[in-house]
């Protein structure tokens, strides 16, 4: 199938600049290969990566730089950049001529970037590890049978519980999802007498998490049929992992039906739930120090579950990664330097390296033995082995930025519709959505 360019050609023209949008992007575009010795001699790499990896791994950044360089001949200039603007800085580079050759995006930033023909097409094949990556990073590289990036690595979402209420009532981690349930089911009930606590906190509009339970069952959000997307939502095994999910939220969270997860790390830490599930990271979040918000001068107080919260695998609910991948710019002057530096870049020496600066992996082959040198992120790495991601369609930020599906939780949860036609109401509003020319 020939790329969409009239699809994307508004997207495109502000991407690439007009050079660009005259250029051939189909199926027959060639594809930057790793493989073999490139002589990069008295060239530089120009790298855009973002700021989380000078502060948290730069030795790995540098160390793969200088394989690359030992490798090639090639210098590299590594340029970290702020998750606060870098879409806006990276929309008015590639619109010009000097663009860089490397570029890391979020997972979920990247597709539009690939349907606007901003990337070019590698070869997995010449990258460690890459018929395990994680499909939760994967699934934004991939486009009409091409790869467009390559996995860099991620983060899992996790239950986090309070310690002390599971061993108040004899429970331990859930391994199973029946086990989850009751142990839900004791903690609330030996916490009755407190009006404001659910066992498991959960937003009404968190649809990672709704979505999360979905795919638990064999369901999903949306499907290509040939040219046509096609809701999946009221499909009977999508239904059946919706109500799943609606079961638990109203049966055991006492959480705000119309808000989201975003601050849900900070709510937690008021004491009134036992479990949630967030991001790993969010375990920290919970249980930092915070001043009174009462009182801004108040020196710092731990918060309610200051050592109390320990983290495990969502059980049998696969987990929507968080993460980044890198890409070789369509406009690149250095296509093959580029991919020769992201393979040094992405290879077991160098995912060893985030490991032990607590990144999980780019790929499943990997997560056992990050778990266990890294006890810390073992959690999330055992929840990284089944992971998923959005519907890689063209419109499907159009669907997030209409809040289709927090929509349909809220309704859900509220009672102004029925699980059924609720999912049946977003289908058709991703069907619209989606196919839009």
């Amino acid at each position: 199938m020939k790329r969409k360019i009239a699809a994307v050609a508004a997207i495109t023209a502000t991407l690439l600049g007009a050079a660009a949008c005259g250029s051939s992007s189909d199926d027959d575009a060639p594809t930057t290969s790793a493989s073999g010795k490139v002589d990069g001699t008295g060239k530089t790499l120009k790298v855009w990566l973002m700021v989380d990896a000078q502060s948290a791994w730069k030795g790995v950044v540098d160390d793969a730089s200088k394989r690359f360089t030992d490798a090639t001949g090639a210098q590299v200039n590594v340029e970290y950049q702020q998750w606060a603007n870098h879409l806006t800085k990276l929309d008015a580079t590639l619109a010009g001529s000097d663009v860089p050759d490397v570029v890391e995006l979020g997972n979920t930033e990247f597709p539009k970037y690939v349907f606007a023909g901003a990337f070019g097409a590698v070869n997995p094949a010449d990258y460690e590890n890459s018929g395990s990556w994680l499909q939760g990073l994967k699934g934004a590289c991939d486009f009409e049978g091409k790869t467009y990036c390559v996995p860099y690595y991620a983060g899992a979402r996790v239950l986090i519980y309070r310690t002390d209420l599971l061993k108040k009532v004899g429970a331990e981690a859930p391994k199973t999802y029946d086990e989850f349930l009751a142990t839900a089911e004791k903690v609330q009930a030996s916490e009755k007498a407190n009006s404001k606590f659910g066992a498991v906190y959960m937003p009404g509009q968190y649809w990672y998490a709704a979505m999360s339970w979905v795919k638990s069952t064999g369901g999903d959000i949306a499907k290509q049929d040939g040219d046509k997307w096609v809701g999946q939502l009221s499909q009977p095994q999508s239904i059946e992992g919706l109500q799943r999910w609606v079961d638990l939220v109203k049966k055991y969270s006492k959480a705000d039906p119309t808000k989201n997860e975003n601050d849900q790390a900070n709510t937690f830490a008021q004491g009134t739930a036992a479990m949630f599930y967030g991001n790993a990271w969010e375990q920290g979040a919970a249980e930092e120090t915070k001043k009174d918000p009462n009182n801004p001068d108040s020196p710092l107080v731990p918060t309610k579950v200051k050592g109390k919260l320990a983290a495990a695998p969502m059980p049998e609910v696969p987990s929507f990664l968080g993460g980044s991948n890198l890409g070789i710019t369509e406009k690149s002057q250095n296509k093959e330097l580029a991919a020769q530096w992201i393979k040094a870049f992405t290879d077991s020496t160098s995912m060893a390296g985030l490991v032990k600066a607590n990144a999980l992996p780019n790929a499943t082959a990997l997560l056992d033995k990050a778990a266990a040198d890294n006890p810390k992120i073992a959690p999330a790495a055992l929840a990284a082995k089944n992971s998923w991601f959005p519907p890689n369609a063209e419109k499907w930020a159009d669907v997030e930025k209409g809040a289709v599906l927090q929509t349909m939780l809220t309704d859900i949860l509220t009672g102004k519709k029925s699980v059924a036609d609720g999912a049946k109401w977003a289908d058709d509003q991703i069907n619209t959505t989606l196919n839009e020319s």
